[in-house]
């Protein structure tokens, strides 16, 4: 991978806390080993059940790879990423990229977006254009965002640790000391996933600067239910038809979904096939969740819907160009947090629901887990990829959120 800066002076460059701007150009030689390790991939046989139990089934990775190795277009990646302000900054240590887009509207809220795993950027790219400039997409120059959005450390083009220490914690340190040195002394913070673990332990620091956060991914979860969970009970006989829903959504989780997580907070080190399969690397990131799989494995079959084809495989290329599979899988070692269990926070809060996240958290789970609750919302459709499936309904979310704040 080479990143060229451009436009920075020599003290500039010779410093490296300032922001440098740059722009990504991966060597074509790097691109055409991508695209002939997907032609030259060697399949196991097929699953030998009818649904997607043992699995990601081999209809789905066979399409994967015919799309990916025949008619994937890595540059009209580059071209859309470039086509954005990118930056670079060292921040304890360790250079951070971000896109950082200012609004045309000048009194426009600053707002920070962190993705998550198996995202990236490319989950927010869809969303720049309708928070940024809301008049061009039918809203309100007052719904107006100044845009940031960083890769996580160890991801895409920010830089990978090379000891250990970059929980999220520290990471939600680094992101307060981005947005003071982006010079914004007033702003909102915005996450799902680690996003959101990241977004949260900025809202326990409490910097001058945040006046709220808002989460697609909620960590809402009581002590009791979460025992209960553990614990394989039965649902408690109290819970109302929005717990229950939530209930059952979680015990499938715990039981069939949790692998990847418990590899990677485990021993991400020996996941060395995802650095040499791109394909192998694809299978792994299609199976976070079973209802993105659901999603995706559609899309690939020729549904028109949420996700694309080349969504998918902008993505996956992105962290194989990158060779982030590994550096990205580590944050789940690093991190010591209970995910999906409250911390305490008590900064203005905005909660989105969408029906086919890991979890959907009802309200009096939200109630009780953020005592200052600014908004609260469940949607009708969207998972866990709620930019990069539905923007247009994470657009509107966002400016509902935060419109008490302005």
């Amino acid at each position: 991978m080479t990143i060229t800066e451009s436009g920075s002076s020599s003290a500039a460059s010779s410093d490296p806390t300032a922001v440098r701007p740059f722009t990504v150009e991966i060597p074509q030689a790097d691109v055409d080993d991508m695209y002939r390790r997907v032609r030259e991939t060697r399949l196991p046989e097929r699953e030998t059940v009818g649904d997607a139990s043992q699995g990601v089934q081999l209809d789905v990775i066979e399409e994967l790879a015919k799309r990916w190795g025949d008619g994937h277009d890595w540059r009209d990646v580059e071209a859309r990423l470039n086509a954005l302000p990118q930056f670079v900054t060292e921040i304890d240590g360790l250079d951070i990229h971000f896109i950082h887009v200012r609004s045309p509207h000048e009194d426009a809220l600053p707002m920070i977006v962190t993705h998550g795993w198996p995202g990236s950027i490319i989950e927010q790219l869809k969303i720049v254009g309708p928070l940024t400039d809301p008049t061009a997409h039918g809203a309100s120059a007052s719904d107006a965002f100044h845009l940031v959005i960083p890769s996580l450390p160890g991801h895409g083009f920010s830089g990978k640790p090379e000891a250990t220490g970059w929980d999220p914690i520290r990471i939600a340190k680094a992101w307060v000391e981005l947005m003071d040195r982006l010079g914004y002394d007033r702003y909102v913070a915005q996450g799902g996933d680690w996003g959101n673990a990241v977004t949260e332990q900025m809202a326990l620091l409490k910097p001058a600067g945040l006046v709220g956060i808002h989460t697609n991914m909620a960590a809402t979860i009581p002590d009791a239910i979460q025992t209960a969970l553990e614990n394989h009970e039965p649902a408690p006989a109290d819970l109302s038809s929005e717990e229950r829903y939530a209930w059952d959504q979680l015990a499938f989780f715990y039981a069939h979904g949790l692998a990847y997580a418990q590899e990677m907070g485990n021993r991400p080190q020996t996941l060395y096939a995802l650095a040499d399969s791109p394909v192998g690397l694809a299978a792994w990131m299609l199976d976070h969740d079973a209802r993105s799989y659901d999603l995706i494995a559609r899309v690939f079959a020729g549904a028109s819907e949420g996700l694309t084809v080349d969504d998918v495989l902008d993505n996956v290329s992105l962290y194989w160009l990158t060779n982030t599979a590994v550096s990205s899988a580590r944050l789940y070692w690093e991190s010591k947090l209970a995910f999906f269990a409250p911390k305490g926070v008590t900064l203005p809060t905005a909660v989105s629901v969408f029906p086919d996240e890991i979890y959907a958290a009802p309200r009096s789970w939200a109630t009780e887990a953020y005592p200052n609750l600014i908004h609260f919302n469940r949607l009708d459709r969207g998972g866990h990829f709620a930019a990069w499936e539905q923007p247009d309904l994470f657009s509107q979310e966002m400016r509902a959120a935060f419109r008490s704040l302005r």
